[in-house]
């Protein structure tokens, strides 16, 4: 059934966009404009009333679905106890929410937590905790990665210029080298030697002897799959390479899995599909359904920093416990199986699409968390970002949500909640409003 273009923006829709230019900051990057009423699952409606399905879940971060029943009732009986104490004291949920992470951490040894707000805070935390262990200063980042933008985490963000534009110096001591990206390789790659292989190849020949040396590097913080730089999938061989790496110099792996963690992937960290064990990792986005938490949790032999080294004030917060332990059961019991199951049918049905869409470039991703990349030539994978936001936008106009990504990458992140036949229809759209930008549609 041919999707219908929606009156969009509604006029409830355009008068609240209008109050927002003039009470909220203009820093924030607004897609296009979608004003929320109220959501159930992965169906989300406008505040005139029209329905869309949403493949963004908040930038990963509604993994169970919006206003998840369990979730909703975790924190309503959380809120009619207390709703704060500080981290100053203790409170049971906070425990057991550590005791949890410890469970499903990607360690061999006990992992100990750190709580925190955000995604950025909990780099933050990660970066002062490679600082504190080691007692070295420099670090390594990867270009394509985003960490976060707060000053420390910033340092480490290298997706776009526009977010360090105008705030140097950052935190020194980071240097940044390529991502394995295999689409679009920035090294020149030897005869027989994979790209994985290469970037590890400039990491210790290159930057050790050249600008950082190894014995200086507390930690190399990298996402296992890049979020912002595109949903970039790196090669098999790359991070036992990088472990060993590592290993050999006494530097901290620091995995970033605020966007590729708590089972999006189809496994609770996307760094276990490359069968390595970080010594860090930093978590956020789905860990509580849109509650406000981030996570830093470490191997428990690195973490023996004195009292004081490190705290905040809403370290634990009552009602984040609560909907993370209710958000952790569910992803446990249905939701990651249910990445794995419905990620595999989309990559199918979007390899599919691909034959007849010849602006698709290539299909990535693991489970819930996939990448489209549009190009102007197939054969020389020219990025087109122009076809990719228009695409977004006549997504929007025919009730979809959608989010770019990369150069040119439209990313796919419903809650892991998402049907068969949720993804079905959003496929649906998504191929026709291909078609439609194929065709020149104004």
């Amino acid at each position: 059934m041919k999707p219908l273009k929606l009156p969009l923006p509604g006029p409830k829709a355009k008068a609240i966009v209008e109050r927002d230019h003039q009470a909220i900051s203009p820093s924030y990057p607004r897609g296009y404009p979608f004003v929320m009423d109220h959501g159930k699952g992965t169906e989300v409606w406008d505040v005139d009333g029209n329905r869309f399905l949403d493949m963004a879940a908040g930038i990963a971060v509604v993994s169970t679905g919006h206003s998840n029943p369990k979730v909703v009732k975790a924190i309503q009986d959380q809120a009619e106890k207390f709703i704060h104490i500080s981290s100053d004291f203790y409170h049971e949920n906070w425990v057991k929410l550590g005791e949890k992470i410890d469970e499903i951490s990607p360690f061999s040894e006990p992992a100990v937590s750190f709580m925190c707000n955000s995604g950025a805070e909990s780099v933050e935390s990660a970066i002062k905790l490679a600082k504190n262990y080691t007692g070295r200063s420099q670090f390594i980042g990867f270009l394509g990665g985003f960490h976060g933008r707060t000053m420390g985490a910033l340092a480490f963000t290298a997706s776009k210029a526009v977010y360090r534009e105008g705030f140097f110096p950052l935190m020194s001591g980071v240097t940044h080298v390529p991502y394995p990206d295999p689409y679009r390789p920035i090294l020149h790659c030897k005869p027989g030697v994979s790209y994985g292989q290469t970037v590890l190849n400039y990491i210790e020949d290159e930057i050790f002897h050249r600008i950082a040396p190894a014995n200086d590097v507390a930690g190399i913080i990298v996402e296992p799959i890049q979020g912002e730089g595109g949903y970039i999938v790196p090669p098999d061989d790359f991070f036992p390479g990088l472990r060993k790496i590592c290993d050999k110099y006494g530097i901290l792996l620091i995995a970033d899995e605020v966007q590729s963690g708590v089972g999006r992937t189809g496994k609770w960290w996307a760094i276990e599909h490359f069968g390595v064990e970080p010594d860090i990792i930093t978590i956020a986005k789905g860990i509580a359904s849109g509650v406000p938490l981030g996570i830093m949790a470490a191997r428990k032999s690195i973490t023996e920093w004195e009292k004081g080294t490190h705290g905040n004030t809403y370290g634990g917060n009552p009602l984040a416990c609560a909907a993370s332990l209710a958000t952790l059961d569910l992803i446990e019991n249905g939701y990651m199986e249910n990445a794995t199951k419905v990620g595999q049918y989309t990559m199918n049905w979007l390899n599919e699409s691909k034959q007849s869409h010849p602006c698709i470039g290539e299909v990535r991703g693991k489970g819930l968390m996939i990448g489209i990349d549009y190009v102007v030539d197939p054969e020389t994978h020219e990025p087109d970002k122009n076809m990719r936001d228009r695409i977004v936008e006549l997504a929007f106009e025919h009730g979809l949500l959608l989010l770019g990504c990369g150069e040119s990458t439209i990313r796919l992140a419903p809650p892991l909640s998402t049907s068969q036949a949720e993804m079905e229809e959003s496929l649906m759209i998504l191929d026709y409003v291909t078609d439609l930008a194929l065709d020149g549609h104004v």
